[in-house]
């Protein structure tokens, strides 16, 4: 099996302004409830949220990071 990364989203900290889910639809979305973003699929771990992705998305996901504005993504 071939090794995963990680996307860490620190949700609490996020201002909506939709930069991820623009550039990444099918790892994220915005939610309808409080117009923050959304990780699809991610685990809550205390105050984060992770996704394992496939060496596939990574190169997005780090493009992501980097373009958020108030940088609460990271990507191992």
């Amino acid at each position: 099996m071939p090794p995963m990364h990680k996307v860490v989203h620190y949700r609490n900290k996020c201002i909506g302004c939709g930069v991820c889910y623009e550039q990444q639809p099918e790892l994220w979305r915005m939610s309808k409830r409080d117009g923050k973003a959304t990780l699809i699929k991610g685990v809550r771990k205390k105050e984060v949220f992770v996704l394992e992705i496939p060496d596939a998305s990574l190169d997005k996901s780090k493009e992501i990071a980097l373009a958020c504005p108030v940088r609460i993504i990271k990507v191992s």
